[in-house]
């Protein structure tokens, strides 16, 4: 019986036994085995027995009961019983087998089904966490969509107004152009004093609508800088009336203007506006008053962002909210700003970055939330360099300059074109007059002139265009560029000796710079 539970246990079909093997033998290992099987398992056992004329004893009942499932063939028996009995025993194995597969299936898809339900609320927080994280993002990316959006309107509404301050200072730089050279012939032709007097008072008007539209100009991006030397001291105390009036009277004012005689290189009406649009940021930053100090100081730099050498700063400080750490390093990103929409163009500081860039200096802004910020503009100190300042002496006289040269003037404007011809005719040259390029290109057909003046704004074709197909039949002819606003790029295109007189412009200008066209045309 040990050997025959050892077997069962290495796994079996099902056993075949007689009854004499039970007499007298131990079934304990072999009802223990059987005690022992899986749920699903039921083992097969056939017992062949002799015929019996009288019932078991109690003793050889209880052996076969311990069997369990047992199927008893009396014998003699017919080899096609025994072996439809085994075969019948063999497929009730094989279903067992086939129903404890199905029990783990079953089994393993409890355990499964319980993990699930163990681990369901965690499942649901991390997706919900998941959708949370989608959300902000989507959140995130809208918002993005719409300040891009927002931003794309505001560049193209500021570009619509650039176009259009651009017009406008082209055609006020017209009227300021004859304005300013008819009362520069009032003041050098009259001997009456307070006529001179009266003269005077009007070209200081008519200078400061040219600074306006310079600053017009510089806004809309068609002027290059005029670098010259600048006293930084006397222009902030130049505008000194505009500051107080631009920051109202809620807000202290303080000059410490400490660069003495140090000249800065840069362009005087666009260091104005870089002035003033850093004021308005300063006011801004102090909607319920505070104090705003603006110095001057000459010092040296080393630093990596401008070349090493001595600078004129002009800081401009207040006592205003601030900006916070992580956005200053964007602060002079075009249209980047941090007030609301509509409440800025986010171009001012970047225009004020460009004008020092381009005046060969740089900005630095330094900040603290609460107490302020600062902003410094290094301009390069203008050494060995003089002081051209505008202005004439009435004294001067400018008649007969001329030589029997003969000059060409290509001017659209019909106040500014007569103003020009008769300054040049004063001076006593040979002056011949075109209204728009066309004309002009048939008078230079007709004759070749010592000298062509042309507007750059033109309709039909500009001054560039025509000066490129003058070029092409008179090489040497010298140019001068007369305009308020010009593509400089389109300017430098054409090849040979050329001028640039920017309008407005006085009689004395004029003079200079024919004199000077004449003179590189003999060399």
């Amino acid at each position: 019986m040990e050997s025959l539970s050892a077997e069962l246990g290495t796994g079996a079909g099902t056993a075949l036994l007689t009854e004499e093997a039970l007499r007298d033998s131990d079934m304990q290992p072999l009802a223990r085995w059987v005690q022992e099987q899986p749920a699903w398992s039921d083992f097969p056992f056939i017992l062949l027995a002799a015929r019996q004329l009288v019932p078991r004893s109690t003793d050889a009942q209880a052996a076969v009961d311990s069997l369990g499932n047992v199927v008893i063939l009396e014998r003699p028996i017919s080899a096609q019983t025994l072996t439809s009995a085994v075969n019948s025993a063999l497929r009730a194995r094989r279903r067992q087998y086939e129903a404890a597969q199905h029990l783990l299936k079953i089994q393993r898809s409890e355990e499964k089904l319980t993990h699930l339900n163990e681990t369901l609320e965690s499942r649901i927080a991390e997706r919900t966490n998941d959708l949370a994280r989608a959300n902000d993002r989507l959140v995130k990316e809208i918002a993005e969509r719409e300040r891009a959006q927002a931003t794309l309107v505001q560049a193209q509404k500021m570009e619509a107004i650039g176009q259009l301050t651009n017009g406008i200072a082209h055609d006020f730089n017209n009227l300021l152009t004859a304005i300013v050279g008819n009362v520069d012939l009032i003041g050098r032709r009259t001997t009456d004093e307070r006529l001179k007097k009266f003269a005077m008072y009007a070209r200081e008007a008519a200078n400061r609508a040219t600074k306006l539209t310079g600053q017009l100009l510089a806004f809309s991006r068609t002027q290059r800088l005029d670098l010259q030397p600048v006293a930084l001291d006397s222009l902030v105390r130049g505008m000194s009336d505009l500051i107080q009036r631009s920051i109202g009277p809620s807000i202290e004012v303080c000059l410490q203007l400490d660069s003495g005689d140090a000249l800065a290189v840069a362009d005087g009406n666009q260091l104005e506006l870089a002035i003033l649009n850093l004021i308005i940021n300063a006011r801004d930053a102090m909607p319920d008053g505070g104090k705003l100090t603006i110095t001057t100081s000459v010092r040296d730099s080393s630093a990596s962002d401008i070349p090493a050498g001595r600078y004129v700063v002009l800081g401009i400080s207040d006592t205003g909210s601030g900006i916070p750490p992580h956005l200053l390093a964007r602060v002079f990103e075009p249209f980047f700003t941090t007030k609301p929409i509509g409440k800025g163009t986010g171009l001012g500081l970047s225009q004020v970055y460009g004008i020092a860039q381009r005046s060969g200096g740089t900005v630095r802004i330094t900040s603290q939330l609460i107490r302020g910020t600062t902003v410094d503009i290094w301009l390069p100190v203008a050494s060995g360099i003089n002081v051209d300042r505008p202005g004439y002496d009435a004294s001067d006289c400018l008649d007969d300059i001329a030589h029997g040269e003969s000059i060409l003037v290509v001017e659209d404007d019909r106040d500014v074109r007569s103003f020009i011809v008769e300054c040049l005719n004063t001076f006593g040259y040979d002056v011949r007059e075109s209204q728009d390029g066309y004309t002009g290109l048939e008078a230079m057909r007709a004759a070749q002139p010592d000298l062509l003046i042309v507007d750059f704004a033109m309709p039909g074709i500009n001054g560039a265009e025509m000066a490129m197909q003058v070029r092409a039949r008179h090489a040497d002819l010298p140019i001068i560029f007369v305009t308020g606003y010009a593509d400089m790029d389109a300017v430098e295109r054409v090849d040979g000796t050329k001028f640039l007189l920017r309008k407005p412009f006085e009689v004395s200008a004029l003079a200079n710079v024919v004199k000077h066209a004449l003179s590189a045309r003999g060399a």
